[in-house]
């Protein structure tokens, strides 16, 4: 199958090497050369980890490359043999809107349009096309190479036959859909940001430190990872992003962003993609440090 990927980003890459990796030929749009260029670099880099873990034969890196276009141009020549797009640009609705409002008019009428959109709504994504039917939502995990779940989203539109080919579509790249309502948030940032503003707002209230809630979480809870330096890992702006979309779309005080959350990302603190956010981030150390901002 011929499958598009708009956005070279964490999430993008991730799809786009899944889909290379299942025998997919894909083409992966991103509008800016740069952006294009550390993603293979991403997904070489992946690949290689995941043959020296035994996961993949190191022989199949060459064949999933090859099987990786790029382009910074939406050409409808190149999109035309796609049966599927996924859209995995920024957490924006008007940038999403637009894309798909100009993928409909590039595509061919039966290629189906999905976003990897973790809290918009589907049904106005949808909107902004001709083929509502054929919109829906397919939200990988990150890392999308690691991570089993995909929470596949109905817009007000979408078909039986659209859902069917997503869900058995996530199977075929090894992945474990899950069909949800479109709501806000969905399931997996319904329940997530509102326990990762929560460990925020401990914080800026003083009720401990960085270190003292992620250890809490981690061993209280069995959490792989701490809700503070989960966070970072997400992104800073992407979870101020999301709450956002969740209180507007509830209107329910309860999903209101921190005020540190906000401060932090004005400030460019976004965590792991600016190197700092709770924690200090250097390339190549994989040691967390606490950052200033938050030392007793």
């Amino acid at each position: 199958m011929n499958v598009a990927v708009i956005g070279a980003g964490t999430m993008g890459n991730g799809i786009a090497h899944v889909f290379a990796q299942f025998g997919h030929q894909v083409l992966l749009i991103d509008v800016a050369q740069e952006r294009l260029n550390m993603a293979l670099a991403t997904i070489e880099k992946n690949l290689q980890r995941q043959a020296d873990k035994g996961v993949l034969p190191a022989e199949e890196i060459p064949l999933v490359l090859q099987r990786i276009q790029t382009s910074t141009e939406y050409k409808e020549h190149l999109l035309e043999p796609c049966a599927l797009v996924v859209e995995a640009a920024t957490e924006n609705t008007v940038l999403k809107t637009e894309i798909f409002r100009s993928l409909d008019s590039l595509c061919k009428p039966s290629c189906i349009l999905a976003t990897n959109t973790s809290s918009i709504s589907i049904t106005q994504i949808a909107a902004a096309t001709k083929r509502p039917d054929k919109v829906i939502g397919m939200h990988f995990m990150n890392p999308v190479p690691v991570m089993k779940l995909v929470e596949v989203i109905r817009g007000y539109s979408t078909s039986d036959d659209t859902c069917r080919f997503i869900m058995e579509t996530a199977r075929s790249l090894g992945k474990t859909p899950v069909e949800v309502r479109d709501m806000p948030g969905f399931v997996a940032n319904k329940i997530l940001m509102p326990m990762i503003n929560e460990a925020i707002i401990t914080l800026w209230e003083g009720t401990a430190g960085v270190e003292e809630i992620d250890t809490v979480m981690k061993l209280g809870m069995a959490h792989p990872m701490g809700p503070l330096q989960l966070a970072d890992f997400i992104g800073l702006d992407v979870c101020l992003a999301i709450l956002r979309v969740l209180h507007e779309g509830f209107g329910n005080p309860k999903y209101a962003p921190c005020p540190l959350l906000v401060n932090m990302v004005t400030a460019g603190k976004l965590g792991v993609k600016s190197g700092e956010g709770f924690y200090i981030y250097t390339p190549g150390s994989k040691e967390l440090k606490v950052s200033p901002s938050f030392h007793k």
